[in-house]
């Protein structure tokens, strides 16, 4: 009576093995990356957003905000938006108003407080 093996051999579970993992080698890099352009897209909605409520602010009240939480406490903003990069929503930085700026408060611009380069190379914080 002839015997009948079942399962697998050691190089056919070795060769699987090797498949596998230069799959898994091709498409990291790019998951990764798709991660960072998330992010940076997410980043400038933020800060469009953010500033578009500073204008608002700025035009309605004839005056820039003294804080971001500002913007939240009178309601043109439900909240201050997380940072995607920094993960926090303390870490942006506020810039004040330009010299020779009529209007007073403290906050005419924001900006992230990532550091690092940006998919297309540019730097988060210039942003």
């Amino acid at each position: 009576m002839a015997r009948t093996a079942h399962g697998f051999t050691l190089i056919e579970l070795i060769v699987v093995m090797a498949i596998v993992a230069l799959l898994a080698g091709i498409t990291a890099p790019r998951y990764f990356a798709s991660l960072e352009r998330a992010k940076a897209a997410s980043l400038r909605s933020s800060l469009a957003v953010m500033r578009d409520a500073l204008d608002k602010y700025a035009a309605d009240k004839g005056r820039h905000p003294d804080t971001l939480a500002q913007l939240v406490q009178d309601r043109y903003l439900r909240r201050v938006p997380e940072d995607p990069l920094t993960g926090s929503a303390n870490s942006w930085i506020t810039l004040p108003p330009a010299a020779g700026t009529d209007l007073p408060g403290q906050v005419a611009d924001v900006r992230s407080g990532a550091a690092g380069r940006a998919p297309d190379g540019s730097l988060y914080a210039d942003w």
